[in-house]
């Protein structure tokens, strides 16, 4: 496969005359192959595609140097074993869209990614996090003394796990004990797929004591 020429030699003026404080002048992006890691490495950690201006302001060269390294990557992570098979060497690939670049699973193993992401992920929550976040989906935005007050157990360890997995999230403080809310996330609507909460199903009247809060406060647990 024919691939776009680029020379750079050892010791580039660009990344010589970049800013003191950046990665090339310490000596890390010295090299065509540092140069190339050090893309890879911006974009395992991107959420977002991102322009090559970005890039290369980050790497210390022209826009259209890191251009030519990013399609060279792509075309590398798009190969084959050269076996005789069709099989990608790697599984994901290098993309190029909304007016930047990021790296994606690849399409062929997207069944097995949802089965891992989804499926997997709906399997570990416990039983308890599952009662814990059906009483801040009705309850919300609520504490966790008031979680705790429904459940009849303390909820300090399940909440951390339901912040940690991005279904809830905190919400300010209560005004009387300075206790912090928590409510359901824009994530956890998409797991159910779901617009807003009032779409929820009526079942509140199925958790134990929501009825009897009303008159406390969190200073009371």
């Amino acid at each position: 496969m024919t691939r776009v020429g680029l020379t750079m030699p050892e010791h580039t003026p660009a990344l010589d005359s970049a800013a003191p404080d950046s990665a090339a002048s310490a000596g890390l992006l010295d090299s065509r192959d540092s140069v190339r890691a050090a893309l890879e490495a911006v974009l395992m950690v991107v959420d977002e595609p991102v322009s090559e201006e970005a890039l290369a302001a980050v790497v210390g060269l022209p826009a259209l140097t890191v251009r030519e390294l990013l399609h060279e990557l792509a075309r590398e992570y798009d190969g084959y074993t050269g076996k005789g098979d069709t099989v990608p060497v790697r599984g994901f690939e290098l993309r190029q869209l909304a007016g930047g670049w990021r790296v994606y699973s690849r399409a062929a193993y997207a069944e097995i990614v949802s089965a891992f992401v989804v499926d997997g992920q709906t399997a570990r929550l416990t039983q308890a996090a599952l009662e814990t976040l059906a009483v801040i989906a009705y309850r919300q935005p609520v504490s966790r003394a008031r979680v705790s007050a429904i459940r009849g157990v303390n909820v300090d360890s399940v909440v951390r796990t339901l912040v940690q997995r991005g279904l809830i999230e905190e919400v300010g403080t209560d005004p009387v004990s300075g206790a912090f809310l928590y409510r359901t996330t824009a994530y956890f609507l998409e797991r159910l797929g779901m617009e807003n909460v009032d779409e929820l199903p009526q079942i509140a009247p199925h958790l134990p004591g929501l009825e009897n809060l009303q008159d406390f406060d969190d200073s009371h647990f």
